[in-house]
């Protein structure tokens, strides 16, 4: 082969694998979810409960990729590090959005290597006790944290998280002490409360209802102001209390930024017909959490924008540090 055959064969392959890529020609391949919790968390069932009809949707299967750790940073990295091509996505919460970089500016990753698709789903945190505390109430709660300042324990789902927020926005509005005790995942965090490792947490609903109902835990109140219709028969935090107490907590879909906008349509368009369907909406429902949907990636990167502040400001304002 000679010189001028060799360059324009490399042409050609290179054209080949340029019209491989194109958006038109999306999926091709199964696709990958990855979510930045361990099995059993909100995360993870959000993330079980829609990627049938996901996969169903796009025409590709979609496979659950769990990859806890650091705060849920460590899977926001592998995602705004992947390929742009639409085959690694990301379901990600305020932590790993606006959370963890605010916490560790030297972070690998930031909020900008990732695109907003769409918000998925939104809940309130429920906050719960070991029911062996005898703690019956919010007020029953402030009473035995004042009495000995900083022996009750807290879990979380890590640094960070927003249960961790939820934590520790109630204890800057009580002026209580509590000691965090930071997990891999939302059920690890769930676990240790039942085990009587930690007294109390602010979970997600769909990890702690499930319990509550049990007996296993006693769920004392939901993190809005206001009572929720997910989670009927317990107070809102005003009725609890502390009018000055509101947090709620949100699912969104991402990709690594420069994906496509063709290819980012596609998983907006199919992301909101999975969770449309009436059994992902049920499933989810059962246990405290809203489907909740953006009409656009355009909306959804505007509410970030604001949504950030809150919990920017949250962490500064209660001091909360990276580990």
């Amino acid at each position: 082969m000679n010189k001028t055959t060799l360059v324009l064969a490399l042409g050609l392959c290179a054209l080949a694998g340029t019209a491989l890529a194109q958006p038109g020609d999306y999926p091709s391949k199964p696709i990958r979810l990855v979510i930045g919790f361990a099995p059993g968390g909100a995360a993870d069932y959000v993330a079980r409960a829609m990627s049938d009809a996901l996969g169903k949707s796009l025409g590709q299967p979609v496979v659950v990729d769990n990859k806890p750790g650091n705060g849920s940073s460590i899977a926001a990295e592998l995602v705004a590090k992947a390929p742009p091509d639409g085959y690694t996505l990301l379901i990600a919460s305020p932590s790993s959005i606006s959370v963890n970089p605010a916490l560790n500016p030297k972070l690998a990753y930031s909020a900008r290597d990732l695109k907003a698709v769409t918000k998925m789903t939104t809940s309130p945190l429920v906050l719960a006790v070991n029911p062996a505390t005898g703690i019956q109430s919010i007020a029953d709660l402030i009473a035995a944290a004042k009495k000995d300042p900083g022996k009750l324990n807290y879990s979380t789902s890590g640094n960070g998280s927003a249960p961790h927020l939820g934590a520790a926005l109630f204890s800057q509005v009580t002026g209580v002490e509590m000691t965090h005790i930071p997990y891999r995942g939302g059920s690890l965090a769930i676990q240790s409360v039942m085990a009587g490792d930690t007294q109390l947490t602010f979970g997600t609903s769909p990890s702690v209802l499930p319990m509550a109902s049990g007996g296993r835990l006693r769920a004392l109140a939901v993190s809005t102001s206001e009572r929720s219709p997910l989670v009927p028969g317990l107070p809102g935090m005003k009725e609890a209390g502390l009018p000055g107490y509101n947090l709620e907590f949100w699912y969104g879909m991402f990709v690594p930024a420069g994906t496509p906008p063709a290819i980012a349509k596609k998983i907006f368009d199919a992301t909101t017909v999975a969770m449309q369907q009436p059994s992902v909406k049920a499933s989810l429902a059962r246990d405290g959490t809203e489907v909740s949907l953006s009409s656009s990636p355009e909306q959804f990167e505007a509410f970030l924008a604001e949504d950030g502040k809150f919990w920017v400001k949250l962490v500064k304002s209660a001091n909360v540090k990276a580990e």
